[in-house]
């Protein structure tokens, strides 16, 4: 009954949760209904005015982390006494990383499965500042993210080195003018609305003031795809437009940035098996 109330909440009610936990409204129903009958307060209210938690609602979904968190660790410490791999790898990663030609993520995840079968492998996609704040609580044993910046609960290994170029799609005004006839800043840019570097947002400043923004990569692709704006894209995730003669890279020699991909891990957990094994996988791939 924990895990669903953690599900409406961070779905934002009921309809969500129900996408998500696959079950009908009328069993979260029952099942927050049972919960607060048992812990004898009421954890939100419902209906047509919406979704809110009540003050011991917030407390009951805090405390419901640390519970949950807490089990993940017995189940760590539990592991350490097997010889054979066992437990769980719940891992986040940022977007469009799959396409990414040094296959180091999914390199390491074969081997860990080989060298584990019976470990389960949970694999969530989030925002990078998501993915940090779900390794530092415990609930991601490891993370890979942009090294946008460094917190200090977390321990970072190198692993990528993302190149992305300006790009414009086949039904540009641009995509046919030679790259010494193309200035930049007089069309439409689409500019990342996610962190970057100092380093990296100087690359934007040649552009075109913002008229469309992205949370992620492939709405840029979306964008760009339009014929109505051009963009920075990692190198991997423009290539199969590029084979399809439907993106092209302008003035790649001027117009290009390097992003650092690490992995993420909490500073002083808890000793994990299945996470150094993994851990150990991912650097010898590099």
């Amino acid at each position: 009954m924990l895990r669903i109330y953690k599900v409406v909440v961070e779905s934002g009610g009921f309809a969500a949760a129900e996408v998500e936990l696959n079950i009908t409204r009328s069993a979260i129903s029952m099942a927050i209904s049972d919960l607060e009958s048992r812990l004898g307060f009421r954890l939100c209210q419902r209906g047509r005015s919406g979704f809110s938690l009540s003050e011991e609602g917030e407390h009951i979904y805090s405390y419901t982390l640390q519970l949950l968190s807490s089990i993940e660790d017995f189940r760590t410490q539990v592991n350490t006494l097997h010889t054979n791999l066992k437990g769980e790898l719940n891992i986040g990663i940022t977007d469009n990383l799959v396409t990414m030609p040094k296959m180091k993520i999914t390199d390491a995840l074969a081997a860990l499965k080989q060298q584990g079968p019976d470990v389960a492998v949970n694999i969530r996609m989030m925002p990078p500042n998501e993915v940090e704040i779900g390794v530092l609580d415990g609930h991601l044993h490891v993370g890979i993210v942009p090294t946008v910046r460094v917190l200090s609960g977390l321990e970072y290994q190198e692993i990528y080195d993302e190149e992305s170029k300006l790009y414009c799609s086949d039904n540009h005004p641009v995509y046919l003018m030679p790259d010494t006839d193309i200035q930049v800043g007089e069309w439409d840019a689409v500019l990342p609305a996610y962190a970057q570097t100092a380093a990296i947002k100087a690359h934007y400043q040649p552009l075109k003031a913002a008229s469309a923004t992205a949370t992620d990569r492939e709405g840029i692709a979306f964008l760009i795809l339009t014929g109505r704006y051009i963009g920075y894209l990692p190198d991997h995730v423009a290539a199969q437009w590029v084979k399809a003669g439907r993106m092209r890279a302008i003035s790649p020699d001027d117009y290009h940035y390097t992003t650092q991909f690490s992995a993420i891990t909490r500073k002083g957990a808890r000793p994990n098996l299945v996470l150094e094994t993994y851990m150990g996988h991912l650097i010898r791939n590099e």
